[in-house]
């Protein structure tokens, strides 16, 4: 059999599936047109599904006793190498999906062919959204709000404009405001949010005047991704999560700005204090913790109905400087005197004005070694390009979901800071 007739055969095969779950959701009255995610990882490595919402096991098994299953390893894996080399995009990128569907063997070649998206630059499975980006380029996303609905929802793509149905939905995320804070819940789905669902990813809380915020993760971060200075604290704060929450929120990183109640200082000026990522990661030779795996999300849930929800929090041990959290800073814009505006250069991918629109770089001290061109590289870019249409282009060491969490720290109502 030619390699061509493969290649078609598996996408046959991605297709009946899509049908087979097309059916399924249409049944339940839950398809919109358009939306497109990327499957999450399941407890099990045959259940992989195109939807975080059905997992078809029955139709894996029946796959995983087809002719498929029996392919040499050697040929599987020259085959997948081959699959993945050419779909560089999406949505083309799903024949990779499609082959870890087929059975535990494709699945395990599969997750062992694809790279991460700091070797690659690839977003392929959904831990990639929890992985850094990549080194020598920006990951170019967008940013869609909707006012009505208070969502926002993150996709991979330039522009609406340019990308068009080529665009691909990486996570959404939903403002809700509470007595004292406002919270984001971000899902990998636009329309469920519940913290008790499997596509949820995590949330971003504020405090009271909109001047911090707080980025937590849904999922326990793995031991071997962990700096090796940090430890888990559990602080169980009542009055400040859902009274329903099954899990544990893992506090991640930190959004502070500065208070500006006079309007001297100019634009706004924020802080983002990463605890799960070294200084030692913008050094050279550095790493950025890369999880390779979701947490068994399911059986936490289960084991956690009735119990109060926690809040975990990460404190480090070790005085090194070359350990310690990594924090970024806003670049400072320029006054332009013709314009009569504070001004950045987004090398074209921000044409609006807005308060909102800002870059991130690292904020080194000269004991942390950390060069001078590292210091000025844009690691996070955010801004305006249209009515409810913003840029978002991120870089190592941040990972699309904390890029998109800090990003909507960015729409809260801040009196106190502009």
């Amino acid at each position: 059999m030619s390699f061509k007739s493969i290649v078609r055969e598996i996408k046959e095969m991605k297709e009946g599936i899509g049908i087979m779950y097309r059916k399924k959701v249409e049944a339940k009255n839950m398809y919109r047109h358009g939306k497109s995610h990327i499957a999450p990882e399941c407890s099990s490595p045959i259940s992989i599904s195109l939807s975080p919402i059905e997992t078809p096991s029955s139709s894996s098994s029946s796959l995983s006793q087809s002719k498929w299953a029996s392919l040499p390893p050697e040929l599987l894996l020259d085959i997948i190498q081959r699959v993945e080399a050419s779909e560089t995009s999406w949505p083309s990128r799903r024949a990779l999906v499609a082959c870890a569907l087929v059975c535990r063997l494709w699945r395990e070649i599969t997750k062992s062919v694809v790279k991460t998206p700091e070797q690659c630059g690839w977003i392929t499975f959904p831990i990639s959204l929890k992985q850094p980006g990549p080194r020598d380029n920006s990951i170019q996303c967008f940013i869609k709000r909707e006012r009505v609905s208070s969502t926002y929802s993150l996709y991979l793509g330039l522009s609406p404009a340019l990308s068009g149905d080529m665009s691909k939905l990486l996570l959404a995320a939903k403002k809700i405001r509470r007595a004292t804070c406002t919270e984001f819940l971000i899902s990998l789905v636009s329309d469920d949010f519940s913290q008790a669902s499997n596509t949820y990813i995590g949330k971003l809380r504020s405090n009271f005047l909109g001047t911090k915020f707080t980025i937590l993760d849904g999922h326990s971060p793995r031991d071997s991704s962990l700096p090796s200075n940090c430890e888990l604290h559990q602080k169980v704060h009542r009055k400040q999560v859902l009274p329903r929450a099954a899990t544990a929120n893992y506090k991640v990183a930190t959004v502070s700005y500065e208070l500006n109640v006079l309007r001297t200082r100019g634009p706004r000026r924020m802080r983002c204090t990463m605890h799960l990522i070294p200084i030692s990661s913008v050094q050279e030779g550095g790493t950025a913790p890369t999880p390779m795996e979701f947490s068994n999300f399911r059986n936490e849930r289960e084991s956690s109905k009735g119990k109060k929800p926690e809040v975990v929090e990460f404190g480090s041990t070790c005085t090194d400087s070359a350990r310690e959290p990594l924090i970024l800073k806003n670049k400072a814009p320029r006054w332009h005197e013709q314009l009569q505006c504070w001004c950045l250069n987004f090398k074209g991918r921000v044409t609006v004005a807005s308060v909102k629109n800002f870059q991130l770089v690292a904020a080194a001290e000269p004991c942390h070694n950390v060069s001078a061109a590292e210091q000025e590289k844009v690691i996070l870019q955010f801004g305006k390009i249209g009515k409810d249409i913003f840029t978002m282009d991120f870089r190592y060491p941040l990972s699309a979901f904390q890029a998109f969490a800090i990003c909507l720290s960015s729409f809260d109502t801040k009196p106190a800071c502009e």
